[in-house]
């Protein structure tokens, strides 16, 4: 196979080195990942500057490697139209220094570029693990994700569907296995603190806890909260189609 590995923490992260070793066991490995820690960018695209591209050695000698200027959605779009000489079979974006579990998706800019990764038709993952540390051990996840990658091989995805995996901060051992879940409803309540610079110029430096509204036993927070990585399957197209089926009157009424 041939696997694009990319990341939103940077090339020079703990966790992509982890994911580029497991994913080096299923085939070529390609790595395009930003030059600068990029969490939160979502699925932001750069139009306003140009993207600058340099080779890095950092992943052996059987690693062609990428470092660019752009976001994590970039990485993705610049890697199949210009830096690989044929579509990767598969992309995998991670592994991330902490949660992109539930509303985090959203925001998450590791999630992002596996999700550009499935509208370009790829099997795609995103990887995460609930350790915000620069030293975070990568063990567990790594053995999550062999078992993970090896199921979509055999299992392949249907299109524009893509998973996004989270595992606990837990040594490996201690990992009680894998729940497929889906989203919990849950969300950040933010706080925006503000301040002053040194000059007197107001500014604000947003602060907030996150608040679980979902008291299920089916969801990814509930499975990572008792020991289980979670797998969500995830889809780009956003409509609400249960809704859409229950308004039709809603549509004669616009058109009067």
């Amino acid at each position: 196979m041939n696997i694009l590995v990319t990341n939103d923490d940077g090339y020079f992260a703990k966790g992509i080195a982890a994911l580029v070793a497991v994913a080096k066991e299923f085939g070529n490995v390609t790595v395009v990942a930003p030059d600068k820690p990029q969490s939160g960018m979502g699925h932001a695209i750069t139009i306003n500057a140009p993207l600058m591209v340099d080779t890095v050695d950092v992943f052996g000698s059987d690693v062609v490697a990428f470092k660019t200027s752009g976001t994590p959605v970039d990485c993705v779009k610049l890697a199949v139209d210009k830096l690989l000489s044929s579509p990767p079979d598969l992309v995998l974006s991670g592994f991330n220094h902490g949660s992109n579990a539930s509303i985090n998706i959203l925001y998450s800019g590791t999630m992002s570029a596996a999700v550009e990764g499935s509208i370009e038709g790829v099997a795609s993952i995103g990887f995460s693990l609930l350790d915000y540390s620069e030293e975070a051990d990568f063990d567990g996840s790594q053995s999550i994700a062999r078992r993970v990658i090896q199921y979509i091989i055999d299992h392949p995805l249907p299109k524009q569907r893509l998973l996004n995996v989270n595992i606990p901060k837990l040594p490996a051992d201690e990992i009680k296995g894998v729940k497929i879940c889906r989203q919990a409803n849950a969300k950040w309540e933010e706080d925006y603190k503000e301040r002053f610079d040194p000059r007197g110029k107001k500014y604000y430096w947003m602060t907030g806890h996150f608040e679980n509204l979902d008291t299920s036993n089916d969801t990814d927070i509930w499975a990572l909260e008792h020991g289980y990585a979670s797998v969500v399957p995830v889809m780009f197209d956003l409509t609400d189609h249960a809704l859409l089926a229950a308004m039709p009157e809603f549509e004669s009424v616009l058109l009067q």
